[in-house]
C-alpha cells in the first residue's frame, strides 16, 4: 500500500472509509490502487451534457487499465438556451459557482489522487475548471465538443435572428418552426463561437487537456479516444503527484488570452478567466485583456462573427493550428497535462500527422485549412476581438466585442434611452419604438441586480435589424451570451443595483462612445452637450436623490449571490 498517495492517508484516518466502499462494490484490491474521481455534468439537461455518459465510461475505463480506481461523481448543469427568455436565465452565472462548490466539496470530503472533469458548455466548463483548481490535486479536463449544424449548416445562434424576423413579419412561422427543429441535430456544445466553444479552447489552452482534444465534433471517434487517454494520463499525473498549481501560472492564463484574442472568443471569458485565476491566487482583470488584446490578430473564421460552424475548427487544427499561427506571441516554456511543454506539444502533433487527419474531414467541404484559421499575416484584424471601456458611466469599466461591432458603431454620441429590464427593452426594439440614434441602457441586471443575465433576445432584435444594427447601442450591467453580435456593451461597472452611474442615467443623456479610445462617457444632460465638470454636478446630485431598489430575491441562491457577488470585472464570483 502506497502511503505517500492522499487517498491512503484518509484510509487510515477514516476507518470506515473501506467498508462503505466495499458496500458499493468496490474489491479489496481496488482500496490500495490510486483513487481516481470523475466528475462531470452528465444530465438530461440539454445537449451538451446528455452524451457525457459515454466519456465517463472511457475515462473510467483508462483509470482501470493504467492500475487505477475511478469514482464518478456528476453535477448536472443547466442550459442557457431553455433558461433564455424567461427569469432561468438568472440562474446561469451563479450556476458557475454552485458546480464548483459541489466539485470541491466531493473532492475534499472524499480524498483523491487526482481527477478528471467531463464538461462541455458555458458554466460547466469554466465551472470545472474554477472546481479543479480548487482541489489542487493531479487533473484533466476532458470537453464534450461541438455538435453537427443542421441542414445548409444551419446552427442555434440563428434562431434569436429569425425568431425576431418573425416577429416583425418578415418570415413565416412555417419556416421558423422549420429552422427551430433543425438547429441542433446531435449532442455537444452550440456549433459557433460562444462561451460554450470558447471556454473549452480556454481549457486547452491553460494547459488542462490533451493537445488538439477540445472542441472536437461531439459524434466522432476520436472524442471517445480521447477521454480514454485522458483516463490513462490523470494516472501519470498522480503517480507523479502533478499538481494544477504546478501546470498553470500567469503565463498559462497569458496564453489563454492570446487565443481568445484570435478566436474572437466570447465576452463571457472576462467574467470566467478571471474566476479561474483568482482560484490559484493569480490576478487576471480585465485590463490584462484589454491589454494583451491590443495588437493581437484575430483569425478565426467561424461563427457569429465569422462564416463556418464550429466543427470546422477541428477540421482546421483546432487549437493546436491556432498556436502555430501566433506562436510568436506565446510562452512556450508552460508545463501541461502531457508532462511536457506547450512547445514541445506543438512540434509532437506537427511530426505525428495530427493536422493531416483533421484536414481529411476539412477537404470533404472543399476547404483549406486557411479558409477557417487566416495566416498571421493575413489576418482578420490586427487589433484583438474586446476592448475594455472606461468614463464617468463606466468608472470600473465595461466590455465590447468590438470585433462584431459595425465600424459605423465604433465613435458615436447617442440619445440614453434607459430600462429597468430586458423585457421593457425588448419589446421597445420589436415595436419601433427605438430610433437610430439611440443608446438602448439596460440596468438592474447585474450581479446584485438579478443574477446576470444574458440580454441574447434583445441583441438579437437589434443585430437583426438592418437599420438599428448600424446606428444604436445596446448598453447594460449585466451581460450577453457568447453568440451576440453587433454594438453591444455590457458588464457596466458599477453596477445600477450598487447605485453605480448607470443607475442614474435619465432618458435623452448624451452618451459617448469611442472604443479606439476605450471611452464611455455622459457627455450631455437631456439632450443638451455639458462640460464634464456640469455633467458630474448634474449625476451627483442625482445619485444622492437615488434609492436603492428591493432586492429582487428574498431567499434561496440568487439571494445569496446578489450579496456575496463580486464586480464583473473581477469575474463575478461568490466572494
Amino acid at each position: 500500500m502506497n502511503m505517500e498517495l492522499n487517498s491512503q492517508k484518509v484510509r487510515q484516518l477514516a476507518p470506515e472509509n473501506d467498508p462503505l466502499k466495499i458496500g458499493m462494490g468496490w474489491t479489496v484490491a481496488d482500496l490500495d490502487k490510486p483513487q481516481i474521481m470523475v466528475e462531470s455534468t452528465f444530465g438530461d439537461s440539454h445537449p451538451g451534457s446528455a452524451h457525457l455518459d459515454q466519456f465517463v465510461g472511457e475515462a473510467v475505463k483508462g483509470i482501470a487499465e493504467a492500475g487505477g480506481k475511478a469514482a464518478r461523481y456528476f453535477v448536472t448543469d443547466i442550459c442557457d438556451g431553455i433558461a433564455q427568455g424567461h427569469d432561468g436565465i438568472n440562474y446561469s452565472l451563479v450556476s458557475r459557482d454552485m458546480i464548483a462548490n459541489m466539485i470541491e466539496i466531493h473532492g475534499n470530503s472524499t480524498g483523491f489522487d487526482g481527477g478528471v472533469f467531463i464538461a462541455s458548455c458555458d458554466k460547466s466548463v469554466p465551472a470545472c475548471l474554477m472546481g479543479l483548481c480548487r482541489l489542487n490535486i493531479p487533473s484533466i479536463m476532458i470537453t464534450g465538443g461541438v455538435m453537427d449544424a443542421g441542414p445548409d449548416l444551419l446552427t442555434l445562434e440563428q434562431i434569436g435572428a429569425y425568431s425576431a424576423m418573425c416577429q416583425r413579419g418578415e418570415i413565416s412561422e412555417e419556416q421558423l418552426l422549420f429552422y427551430k427543429h433543425h438547429a441542433c441535430p446531435s449532442c455537444g456544445a452550440c456549433s459557433f463561437m460562444g462561451t460554450a466553444s470558447t471556454m473549452q479552447i480556454m481549457a486547452e489552452a491553460l494547459g488542462l487537456m490533451l493537445p488538439g482534444s477540445a472542441l472536437m465534433p461531439a459524434t466522432s471517434i476520436e472524442l471517445k479516444q480521447k477521454a480514454y487517454e485522458a483516463g490513462k494520463q490523470v494516472m501519470k499525473l498522480a503517480k507523479k503527484g502533478l499538481k494544477v498549481s504546478d501546470i498553470v501560472t500567469k503565463k498559462s492564463f497569458e496564453n489563454a488570452i492570446m487565443v481568445h484574442a484570435a478566436i474572437s472568443g466570447s465576452t463571457n471569458s472576462l467574467l470566467h478567466i478571471p474566476a479561474i485565476a483568482h482560484e490559484l491566487g493569480i490576478e487576471i482583470d480585465s485590463d490584462t485583456f484589454d491589454h494583451m488584446h491590443r495588437g493581437a490578430h484575430y483569425l478565426l473564421d467561424i461563427r457569429p462573427a465569422g462564416r463556418w460552424p464550429a466543427q470546422f475548427f477541428y477540421y482546421a487544427g483546432g487549437v493546436p493550428a491556432v498556436m502555430e499561427e501566433i506562436k510568436s506571441m506565446l510562452h512556450l516554456d508552460v508545463l501541461t497535462v502531457t508532462g511536457k511543454t506547450l512547445g514541445e506539444n506543438l512540434e509532437e502533433l506537427k511530426a505525428n500527422g495530427f493536422y493531416d487527419h483533421c484536414e481529411q474531414y476539412l477537404a470533404k467541404w472543399n476547404l483549406k485549412r486557411t479558409d477557417v484559421i487566416r495566416r498571421f499575416d493575413h489576418a482578420i484584424g490586427i487589433d484583438g476581438t474586446v476592448a475594455i471601456l472606461k468614463g464617468n458611466l463606466a468608472p470600473e469599466g465595461s466590455v465590447v466585442k468590438h470585433s462584431a461591432v459595425p465600424k459605423e458603431m465604433f465613435k458615436a454620441i447617442l440619445r440614453a434611452r434607459p430600462f429597468d429590464c430586458e423585457e421593457d427593452a425588448i419589446a421597445a426594439v420589436l415595436s419601433h419604438k427605438i430610433k437610430p440614434g439611440d443608446a438602448v441602457i439596460i440596468r438592474y441586471e447585474g450581479p446584485k441586480g438579478s443574477g446576470m443575465p444574458e440580454m441574447f433576445y434583445t441583441t438579437e432584435a437589434i443585430s437583426s435589424d438592418a437599420e438599428l444594427g448600424k446606428s444604436i447601442a445596446l448598453i447594460t450591467d449585466g451581460r450577453f451570451s457568447g453568440a451576440s453580435k453587433g454594438p453591444a456593451i455590457g458588464h457596466v461597472s458599477p453596477e445600477a443595483a450598487e447605485g453605480g452611474p448607470i443607475a442614474l442615467i435619465e432618458e435623452g443623456d448624451l452618451i459617448h462612445i469611442d472604443i479606439p479610445a476605450r471611452i464611455l462617457e455622459v457627455v450631455g444632460i437631456k439632450g443638451v452637450e455639458m462640460s464634464p465638470a456640469e455633467v458630474d454636478k448634474v449625476l451627483a446630485e442625482r445619485k444622492a436623490a437615488w434609492q436603492p431598489k428591493e432586492l429582487k430575491y428574498k431567499s434561496g441562491v440568487l439571494k445569496l449571490f446578489s450579496e456575496k457577488a463580486v464586480s464583473p470585472m473581477k469575474g463575478g464570483y461568490i466572494c
